[in-house]
């Protein structure tokens, strides 16, 4: 096992456009890092550079002290799985499994060995001799996995192998997989678009955006700490309501934060740890709020009333542990720059918000309640530059 580093990688096309632009990233001997973008970011590309299917237009690339810039595929002890699967049809489990070996020229005493110890880690025993069409989508893929163990590589590549399978296979295969590197501590990038994919299986997560690295760091830390409201939107499920808002300070020596037509108390503590809104007094800025920092104010009465908004609810999904609310507020929303949320939104400035309510909640579309709102977590952001405001 090795290091990898990926030093300011840049891809440039013929025609000029730009795909990556000074990715560096270090991944150490056995993490998982993923990187996680919308659709047509650079992500993919980032990792074709990585495998030599892509040239690199400038920066470098290393495995440990190597560098592979110009060393042919086959040549990086590199293996890759990829969405499709890419199974022999006519080969059994075990043949396909096996087929790095049989081209390495491994005795076949010692390919059936590697071959056995390979399917016991995923579980496909009792599959080695069917043929890929008698087999799940999750035991094909464990399968594409197999054939990657086998050649015990520096470094897995993984291209959304996901992708291909329904919903429930997929939380099945996330943790599967995330147990799998982990046994075997092969240093692994994974490509995903898929956030919930990205902040359940990395030890960090690299978030892209237009060819250009945003923010890497453990789930955790994304969330709780993004670096701008991209990061801030595009990690967590429903994403994080974003408006156009105000601070301004009260005779009493506390703030007062404006939302559209609402006005709601601010903690001394939310300033003294985010320093830097000082300057941002009487200033436009954009607050963040995420949806669990929402609740419906007939659950948890003792929520300070200077702490409540209120709104009409316009949809209820009920998911059994929770509740997800829609409903608007007269407060201009912000683009995050996400394509994918904006082709789901349009282009129309509804003021949508979206809350978690606990399961509790009698609210029922058409109902005008009081929503509490946790100021303490709120997220602020520079209204020009995009970029958090802490210190």
């Amino acid at each position: 096992m090795s290091t990898i580093t990926l030093d300011k990688l840049t891809k440039v096309y013929p025609n000029g456009f730009q795909a990556i632009t000074d990715l560096s990233l270090t991944l150490s001997e056995g993490e998982f890092l993923v990187l996680v973008g919308p659709s047509g970011c650079g992500k993919s590309t980032a990792l074709r550079m990585i495998a030599g299917l892509e040239d690199i237009s400038s920066g470098d690339l290393y495995v440990g002290d190597r560098r592979l810039n110009d060393v042919p595929p086959k040549d990086r002890d590199i293996a890759m799985v990829f969405q499709s699967y890419a199974l022999y049809p006519q080969m059994t489990v075990a043949e396909n499994i096996g087929f790095p070996l049989k081209l390495r020229k491994v005795a076949k005493k010692d390919r059936l060995q590697q071959v056995e110890q390979a399917a016991q880690v995923l579980e496909l025993t009792e599959q080695l001799e069917s043929k890929p069409s008698m087999l799940s989508g999750g035991q094909r893929q464990r399968v594409a996995m197999g054939r990657a163990i086998v050649r015990k590589p520096a470094l897995f590549l993984m291209d959304e192998p996901l992708s291909n399978l329904d919903a429930k296979l997929r939380v099945q295969m996330r943790a599967d997989i995330a147990a799998i590197q982990s046994d075997l501590g092969v240093t692994t990038f994974y490509v995903t678009h898929d956030q919930v994919e990205a902040m359940t299986m990395g030890e960090r997560v690299a978030v892209i955006k237009d060819g250009v690295l945003q923010q890497v760091a453990p789930p955790e830390e994304l969330y709780d700490h993004p670096d701008n409201v991209f990061v801030a939107a595009f990690i967590g499920s429903p994403s994080m309501n974003l408006y156009e808002a105000s601070l301004s300070a009260t005779d009493s020596g506390g703030y007062h934060l404006r939302l559209g037509d609402h006005q709601l108390a601010v903690s001394p503590s939310v300033m003294n740890t985010r320093p830097g809104l000082a300057q941002y007094v009487d200033q436009p800025l954009v607050v963040g709020i995420r949806p669990e920092d929402l609740e419906d104010a007939a659950v948890a009465p003792e929520h300070p009333s200077d702490q409540r908004i209120s709104a009409k609810i316009e949809v209820r999904e009920a998911l059994g542990a929770e509740t997800l609310m829609h409903f608007s507020i007269a407060a201009p929303t912000v683009d995050s720059g996400d394509p994918d949320a904006l082709d789901e939104l349009g282009e129309e400035d509804t003021g949508r918000c979206t809350a978690r309510f606990s399961a509790a909640t009698r609210a029922r579309v058409g109902d005008n309640i009081e929503i509490n709102v946790d100021t303490d977590h709120l997220h602020f952001f520079d209204p020009t530059t995009h970029k958090a405001i802490r210190s």
